[in-house]
C-alpha cells in the first residue's frame, strides 16, 4: 500500500488506487499522512478544513470522514501492513510504516544525496527522488491556508531537490544535463534568482553564452516589472562571472591571432582553428565556450542534450532542441469533443501543399484559448520538432504585439543566435519560413486581434500546422490563406453544470441542481463567468449555489460578482469594446437597449436612429467581433452579459476609431 501525496492524493494498493471520496475526505488523510504516528487534534483538523467560520456540525462532519477512511483502508488490506487509524479521544492518529508515503521516501533519498562530495551517487539517488512527484503537490486537498503553506513547503523541497542534480550534474562536467534539468523549472519559477543563476552558469559552460546573458536580462526585466526590484547579489554574481570570463577569452584569443599571424609558415590556419580552445585552457568555462561554439553555431536549446543528427556538423549549424512553449493544460478541462475532433481533422486532413490552418472564433469568455491548448497538448507528439506559442495580445489592455517582436521570439527558440535575428518583419518572417519549412512543428499564436497580424506569423511547409484563436472570425485568413474556422459557442445546462462540478465538486452541485442550471443561464453559459461564479463559492464553503443564484439575479450587481482578481466577464467585454471604432461602439450601446436581445437590422436601426442601410456594416462588424450573434438572416441577439456591460460601462465614445 502505497500513499502519495507528491501529486493528487491517492491510497494505491495491489488492485489499484483506493475510492478516497471527495475533497474534505482527502484532505483529512492528507493532514494525517503530513504528521505520521502523531496524534492530531480535531481542532486542527476543523480549522485546515474549513477557511471561514466552520458549520456547527463540522465536528460530526469530521468524524464522518474519518470514519469512512477507516473503513476504506479497512477494505484495502491497510492491516496486512501495519496502518491503523486510531483514535485517541478528541485526536486522530494514523499509524504505519512511514516508508510507504512518498513524501517520506522523497526526503529520505534526497538526504542521501551528496551532489558535491560524490555526484556520481547523487545523480541516481535525486532522480530517483523527483520521479516519485506527479504532479503539484497536496492536489485535490481543499483550498485553505494550512494545505498551502503544506504544498509550499513540499514544493521547496521539489526545487531544492532538482538545483542538487543540477550541482552533482555540473561537478561531473555534465553541464548540458544540467541545462536541461534548471531550464524547465527556471521557466516554471522565473523569480527564483539562484536557480536562473545556475542556468546562467550551466549554459555558458556548454558554450551558449548569448542564451545565459538572455536568461540575465529576461529575469532583470521581469523582477521591474513584477516586484519593482533589481537582480540580487546571486545573478548579478553569476553575469559578472561570464563577463569577465568572455572578456579573458577575447583577450586569449587576440593574443593566439596575433601568435598565428607571426608564426611559421603553413601552421598559421591550425593556430587559428585551435588558437581559443588553447588560450582558453586556463579557464573551464572559457575552454567549454570555446570548444563547443564558433563563428556560424546557433544557439541550442538546453532542454534536450544534442543528438546524432541534430548537432552540427564539419562547417553545419547546430540545430536546436525541439522548442516546448505551450502554456500549461487548462486545469479541469471538459467537453468540447465536437470542437477538438474539428480541430484534428483540420489539422491531420489538410490539403497537399498547404500547411494547415485553423482559427477558434468565439466570444469573449467562451474558452477558445482553454480549447486550443488541451488539444495542442493532446497531439503534441505529432509535432516532434516543436510547438512554438504566442500570445498576440489582440484584445489586452495596451497596443497587441507586433509581428516582429513574435517572429524574434520564435528565431531565438529555434537556436537563431540573437545577433541574426532580423530587424524587420518581413525579413524575420522570411528567414523563419526557411528555418521550419522542412520541420514538423506546431504553431499556435493566441488572441489574434487581425489576419494582418498573424499573417507573417505562419511558417512555411505542409509539415507545420498553425492553430489561432480570436474573437475576430479572421475572414481574411479564411479568403487569402485557406484557414478553417472551428467555432465556438457558450455551454448548454448540462456541459455548464458539469463544469460547476469539475470546479466546485458534485456533491456541491448535486445538492442544488436547480441552482445549478440557474448559474449556468445567468453566466450566458460562457465558461469564465462559470469559473468566476465557481470562485465566489469557492471563497465561501457555506454558501449554497442559490445563495449565489439569488445574487446575480440582481442586474446591477452581476458583472461585478462573475469577476475573480483581474479575470473577469467585465474586463474581458472591455477589451473587445475597446477595439472598436467610435460608430460600432455606439450601435452596441443601442442595441443593449433592446429589451429581449433578439433584433433584425430595422430594429436594430430604430434603436440607433437611423437607416438599416446606414448601420448594416456597422452590425456585420459586431458579429464578425461576436458580441453580436446572427442566429439566421436578418435575426440577430445580444447576451445578456453583452447588454449588461454595455449599458452599465456606455459605449458610447470608446472604440479606439480603428
Amino acid at each position: 500500500m502505497d500513499f502519495s501525496l507528491l501529486g493528487p492524493i491517492s491510497v494505491a494498493t495491489g488492485n489499484g488506487e483506493l475510492a478516497l471520496g471527495p475533497a474534505k475526505r482527502r484532505s483529512v488523510l492528507a493532514l494525517l499522512l503530513l504528521q505520521p504516528n502523531t496524534t492530531v487534534p480535531l481542532e486542527q483538523l476543523i480549522d485546515s478544513l474549513w477557511e471561514d467560520e466552520p458549520p456547527e456540525h463540522a465536528r460530526t462532519v469530521v468524524q464522518g470522514h474519518v470514519s469512512r477512511l477507516r473503513a476504506t483502508l479497512a477494505g484495502g488490506g491497510a492491516e496486512a501492513y501495519g496502518i491503523e487509524l486510531a483514535t485517541h479521544g478528541s485526536a486522530y492518529l494514523l499509524r504505519l510504516p512511514e516508508e510507504l508515503i512518498d513524501a517520506h521516501r522523497f526526503g529520505e533519498l534526497v538526504a542521501l544525496a551528496r551532489p558535491e562530495a560524490a555526484p556520481g551517487d547523487a545523480v541516481p539517488l535525486l532522480r530517483e527522488a523527483l520521479g516519485l512527484w506527479r504532479g503539484p503537490a497536496l492536489t485535490g486537498t481543499v483550498t485553505s491556508p494550512p494545505f498551502a503553506a503544506a504544498a509550499h513547503a513540499l514544493e521547496e523541497q521539489r526545487l531544492t531537490a532538482t538545483e542538487a542534480l543540477a550541482r552533482a550534474h555540473g561537478a561531473l562536467g555534465e553541464h548540458e544535463q544540467a541545462a536541461a534539468i534548471l531550464y524547465t523549472a527556471a521557466v516554471n519559477n522565473p523569480l527564483r534568482e539562484g536557480m536562473v543563476a545556475e542556468l546562467m552558469r550551466a549554459l555558458f559552460r556548454t558554450g551558449r553564452q548569448s542564451d545565459a546573458m538572455e536568461w540575465f536580462h529576461r529575469t532583470r526585466r521581469l523582477l521591474d516589472e513584477e516586484l519593482g526590484v533589481g537582480p540580487g547579489a546571486r545573478l548579478k554574481g553569476a553575469y559578472e562571472e561570464i563577463l569577465r570570463a568572455e572578456e579573458a577569452g577575447a583577450a586569449g584569443r587576440a593574443r593566439a591571432d596575433a601568435a598565428s599571424r607571426g608564426g611559421p609558415a603553413g601552421t598559421g590556419g591550425a593556430d587559428r582553428r585551435t588558437g581559443g580552445a588553447a588560450q582558453a585552457a586556463g579557464d573551464p568555462a572559457e575552454a567549454a565556450r570555446a570548444s563547443a561554439a564558433g563563428p556560424g553555431t546557433a544557439a541550442v536549446d538546453p532542454r534536450v542534450p544534442a543528438q546524432p543528427g541534430r548537432g552540427s556538423t564539419s562547417g553545419s549549424p547546430a540545430r536546436a532542441a525541439a522548442p516546448r512553449l505551450l502554456p500549461r493544460p487548462p486545469a479541469r478541462f471538459l467537453g468540447r469533443e465536437q470542437q477538438l475532433a474539428a480541430l484534428t481533422t483540420v489539422v491531420r486532413s489538410p490539403v497537399p501543399g498547404e500547411s494547415p490552418l485553423a482559427v477558434v472564433t468565439g466570444p469573449a469568455g467562451v474558452g477558445k484559448t482553454a480549447c486550443a491548448v488541451q488539444w495542442s497538448h493532446a497531439h503534441a507528439e505529432a509535432f516532434p520538432d516543436g510547438q512554438l506559442f504566442a500570445d498576440l495580445r489582440g484584445f489586452n489592455e495596451g497596443a497587441p504585439a507586433e509581428p516582429v517582436e513574435i517572429l524574434r521570439d520564435f528565431l531565438l527558440a529555434l537556436g537563431t543566435p540573437p545577433d541574426r535575428v532580423p530587424t524587420s518583419a518581413q525579413s524575420a518572417s522570411a528567414l523563419f519560413r526557411s528555418l521550419v519549412g522542412g520541420r514538423r512543428l506546431l504553431v499556435f499564436l493566441d488572441n489574434a486581434q487581425s489576419s494582418a497580424q498573424v499573417r507573417p506569423l505562419l511558417p512555411g511547409g505542409e509539415h507545420c500546422a498553425t492553430v489561432v484563436t480570436s474573437r475576430s472570425r479572421l475572414d481574411g485568413l479564411v479568403a487569402t490563406d485557406c484557414a478553417r474556422p472551428v467555432a465556438l459557442q457558450a455551454l448548454g445546462a448540462g456541459e455548464g453544470t458539469a463544469l460547476l462540478g469539475a470546479m466546485l465538486g458534485a456533491e456541491r452541485v448535486a445538492d442544488d441542481p436547480d441552482a445549478a442550471q440557474e448559474l449556468v443561464a445567468l453566466c450566458d453559459g460562457l465558461p469564465l463567468a462559470l469559473r468566476a461564479a465557481a470562485a465566489q463559492l469557492t471563497a465561501r464553503p457555506r454558501w449554497r449555489l442559490a445563495r449565489l443564484a439569488s445574487a446575480l439575479r440582481d442586474e446591477r450587481r452581476r458583472l461585478a460578482l462573475l469577476s475573480a482578481e483581474d479575470t473577469g466577464v467585465a474586463a474581458a467585454l472591455r477589451m473587445s469594446v475597446a477595439r472598436l471604432s467610435a460608430d460600432d461602439a455606439r450601435l452596441l450601446s443601442a442595441l443593449a437597449a433592446n429589451a429581449d436581445g433578439h433584433l433584425n437590422a430595422s430594429v436594430a436601426a430604430a434603436l440607433a436612429g437611423s437607416a438599416p442601410e446606414d448601420i448594416q456594416d456597422s452590425l456585420d462588424r459586431l458579429t464578425e467581433m461576436h458580441l453580436v450573434d446572427e442566429e439566421s438572416t436578418d435575426v440577430y441577439t445580444i447576451s445578456t452579459l453583452t447588454q449588461l456591460f454595455a449599458r452599465d460601462e456606455g459605449s458610447e465614445g470608446k472604440g479606439t476609431g480603428g
